[in-house]
């Protein structure tokens, strides 16, 4: 039995009563309740637009095919366009770069906070670069302010891979919304839980009316009368409920997960607050530590977890723990997914790998990643404590 498991569930009642409402309206596909939480999402990152859709995965591949069909020459990408991305994130950040035919630049990571290499992504960029894609890694934000101030004058797209980080802040905005577009995801295990689901946020108008098309199917019926993407929707319903317009998906959630949702977001306030209480013991008991490192907050994470790394020169091997911490009952995980570009599904990118990935490849081999939870989970980062003082020589 897990005495420190990755996550644990944040339903109660009220949930439970959502998903009953719904089954007794008898409509399951999406409809008023994912309409209401998009608004309650919207409104709780000060946003103009939210997209809800079936995965922070599908998030993330509508971010990125949007931006083909945009009319906005500003914010349009065309294939073999150069997108930057740090060399550490999940798979999906980068699957839909791959399938839309765009050159991935990877950039090393810093030692410290995990995100992208601010003088290495300074360095990477030229005048090929088009797009910026921020990940803010386990809940810590980027130093958007030293990006914008890279991108300054440059015709280039910033986008945000917000997956993890939902609710963490930098300079009292929102991570999410610094780009055109974030994406977020509301897995079990994340910030808040809607079984599956995901969430687009943007201000541009356009760029919304193609979300809200391509999440399903690519056609007309779910953009307003006059919207876009097809101009004015035709007075005949009959007629614009089969009309196609772009090459669309199905990537619409289901209305229990909105009906979800619409709870879930009442609580993320506490969930925060919750998480970063754990963090601030975390770190009383982590800073300092003799062999391992702990990630550098920038700005207020919302601390999706806890990265620990084996300081260098420490003659520890990561198996030898991880083995402890398992037979202890501490659920642990590789770091994201380590140094992505390791994996042999990089050979179908168009891609390229700026300088050497030096701090994503020591991270690959020997970071480690425990859970953060939306309850007080003191006794079991002391049992995780405990549990690895047992490796101090």
């Amino acid at each position: 039995m897990s005495k420190y498991p990755l996550a644990s569930r944040s339903w109660d009642h009220r949930e439970l009563e959502a998903i009953q409402t719904v089954i007794d309206q008898n409509m399951f596909t999406m409809g008023k309740c994912v309409a209401d939480y998009e608004k309650c999402f919207a409104d709780f990152f000060v946003s103009k637009y939210a997209v809800m859709v079936s995965s922070g995965s599908a998030a993330n591949l509508l971010m990125i095919s949007s931006l083909f069909y945009t009319r906005n020459e500003a914010h349009k990408l065309k294939r073999g366009d150069e997108v930057i991305v740090p060399a550490v994130s999940w798979s999906t950040t980068y699957f839909p770069l791959q399938q839309y035919g765009l050159k991935v630049k990877f950039v090393d990571i810093d030692p410290d906070t995990l995100n992208i290499n601010l003088i290495e992504l300074e360095n990477a960029i030229t005048d090929k670069t088009r797009a910026i894609l921020a990940v803010n890694l386990l809940g810590n934000p980027n130093d958007f302010g030293a990006i914008k101030k890279l991108v300054a004058g440059r015709n280039i797209i910033l986008l945000e891979d917000n997956c993890e980080s939902m609710g963490a802040m930098i300079d009292h905005k929102l991570t999410g919304t610094f780009g055109i577009m974030g994406t977020f995801s509301s897995f079990f295990s994340h910030h808040i839980s809607t079984m599956e689901g995901g969430c687009i946020l943007t201000d541009d108008e356009e760029l919304y009316h193609i979300l809200l098309c391509m999440r399903a199917h690519g056609w007309t019926r779910d953009l307003p009368k006059k919207n876009l993407v097809s101009g004015k929707k035709s007075d005949d319903r009959f007629e614009e409920l089969f009309k196609f317009v772009l090459p669309g998906y199905n990537v619409r959630p289901l209305e229990m997960s909105g009906a979800i949702g619409i709870e879930q977001i009442k609580k993320l306030p506490d969930f925060i607050n919750k998480r970063r209480e754990n963090a601030d013991y975390f770190q009383n008991l982590f800073t300092n530590h003799p062999f391992l490192t702990i990630q550098k907050e920038v700005g207020v994470s919302s601390w999706f977890g806890f990265s620990l790394v084996i300081k260098k020169g420490v003659d520890i091997e990561r198996k030898k723990i991880t083995s402890l911490l398992m037979d202890n009952g501490i659920e642990c995980r590789p770091i994201v997914s380590g140094n992505f570009t390791k994996n042999e599904v990089i050979n179908y990118f168009d891609h390229e790998i700026f300088g050497v990935l030096e701090n994503a490849e020591y991270m690959d081999k020997n970071g480690i990643f425990v859970g953060n939870h939306h309850v007080k989970i003191e006794e079991m980062i002391l049992h995780l404590k405990n549990t690895l003082d047992k490796f101090i020589p």
